[in-house]
């Protein structure tokens, strides 16, 4: 980890989208450390660089040059199921909440022109009830994904004043 990384990642996973899963520009956060064998034998870890809640960072305000965000999709599966122990889960009662929430924390933390990437899969919540929790407009990303339902979308903070 280097004195000074630019990017968050603040619900990092098992990192699977990150080409360099050790890039030292990339502060890798997430709610849990852990490690578990899938049902194929395969290990999967989940062993971000500090321990953090995406809906209360421990960062002042303006840290970050980019965030790139991945949170759970989920709302409902089970406690135990391969789904959950590799992507994690939301809340029932709270998700909206949660991510509303989540939004604003990636945003305070974000620098002014700073850029969050955020990716969705619509498996079981729209991605359009998901843009309704945050008052940042997306500047672009992929509006009609294909198969997999998976959105990428890329956010640009605006200047506060």
């Amino acid at each position: 980890m280097s004195a000074y990384q630019p990017v968050l990642d603040p619900a990092c996973g098992g990192r699977m989208f990150w080409f360099d899963k050790s890039d030292d520009r990339v502060l890798f956060g997430d709610v849990r450390d852990e490690s578990w064998e899938l049902c194929d034998g395969r290990r999967f870890d989940v062993r971000p660089d500090m321990l953090m809640d995406y809906r209360d960072l421990p960062f002042p305000d303006e840290t970050f040059r980019m965030v790139v965000l991945d949170p759970p999709h989920l709302r409902n599966a089970g406690d135990t199921s391969y789904m959950v122990q590799k992507y994690g889960c939301l809340d029932q009662e709270t998700w909206k909440t949660d991510i509303k929430t989540m939004f604003d924390e990636c945003f305070r933390v974000l620098k002014t022109y700073g850029t969050l990437i955020f990716k969705w899969n619509e498996t079981q919540i729209p991605v359009s009830q998901i843009l309704k929790l945050t008052a940042h407009k997306p500047l672009f990303g992929n509006k009609q994904p294909n198969r997999t339902g998976t959105h990428w979308i890329v956010f640009m903070k605006e200047d506060a004043k």
